[in-house]
């Protein structure tokens, strides 16, 4: 329909305050989001936007028709996710994020065995461990690990993960393993991206300075350098579970475990979840192991 030409991307450049960012959002170009705002003030007579090399913001009769055609888009876009509910079949594109490593290990091959199960899903998944803003960046839900920051986003726990501080046996052979935290300190430590460790002492949260001649910001790195004997590691169980049941790590400092941290799906609030996004999570919550 003619009349709802470039609506779409007028309120995508009016949320996101740019049309480099509205082109993100609905997953096409900004010389294409440029036309439609174009062709759509065109249409209506009035300038819209007020467009600067460094700016974009809405006219007076801009924010009128925003605050009504806003409104009138989410109605339509609720409409669509109440006929796809009588789908028989989910269908369409998936865009969602995830940290880099968990990602890769579990959330691929779980995305994988998804559209086996449903063909007529699609996915585009995004593997980063920044913080993205999925409303800005328009994805439909994000993997996040531990605390989560204070937003409007939903979130759902699909596991838990636990931190464990090991090391190999031959590293053991030549150093007595730490018994206390104290004892860290005549270690060699294998330090990852944060300039700390995480315990619980006496049922309290402690943060634990730490240095080492090894600093890498990959947990597949700091694994590999723990089992070559370089030094104590600090990683979550994802990462070394199998090596600690085969006892190619041996765990020390147990009483002092961190408590598990939560792995969830977040989701935007502020519209209805379509069927394919709720079954992915459920599917997620399902196959992801718990207490990793």
């Amino acid at each position: 329909m003619k009349v709802l030409e470039g609506i779409a991307e007028f309120c995508a450049v009016a949320e996101v305050g740019n049309f480099t960012g509205a082109a993100t959002k609905l997953d096409t170009s900004v010389a294409q989001v440029s036309r439609k705002v174009s062709a759509l003030e065109k249409q209506l007579g009035v300038k819209l936007l007020h467009r600067t090399t460094r700016s974009v913001s809405l006219t007076e009769a801009g924010k009128v028709y925003f605050n009504q055609a806003h409104v009138a888009l989410m109605q339509l876009e609720d409409a669509q996710l109440s006929v796809s509910e009588h789908q028989l079949s989910p269908q369409g594109l998936i865009k969602l994020t995830a940290p880099v490593a968990f990602g890769e290990a579990f959330i691929a091959p779980l995305l994988n065995s998804f559209m086996k199960t449903y063909s007529g899903i699609s996915v585009q998944c995004t593997f980063t461990n920044d913080k993205i803003d999925i409303v800005d960046q328009g994805l439909d839900l994000a993997i996040r690990i531990g605390a989560l920051e204070d937003s409007t986003l939903v979130a759902k726990k699909l596991a838990t993960r636990r931190l464990y501080v090991c090391a190999s046996p031959d590293y053991f052979e030549e150093n007595t393993p730490p018994k206390t935290l104290e004892a860290l300190k005549e270690h060699a430590l294998l330090v990852g991206s944060q300039s700390y460790w995480r315990f619980v002492v006496e049922g309290k949260a402690k943060n634990l300075a730490v240095k080492g001649r090894v600093k890498y910001n990959s947990g597949n790195a700091l694994r590999a350098a723990a089992l070559s004997g370089l030094g104590i590691a600090q990683l979550p169980g994802f990462y070394v579970n199998n090596d600690l049941r085969n006892g190619n790590l041996i765990e020390v400092l147990p009483a002092y475990k961190d408590k598990q941290e939560a792995i969830w799906a977040v989701f935007p609030s502020n519209r209805n979840v379509a069927p394919k996004i709720r079954l992915l999570i459920d599917y997620f919550a399902k196959y992801i192991l718990d207490d990793m």
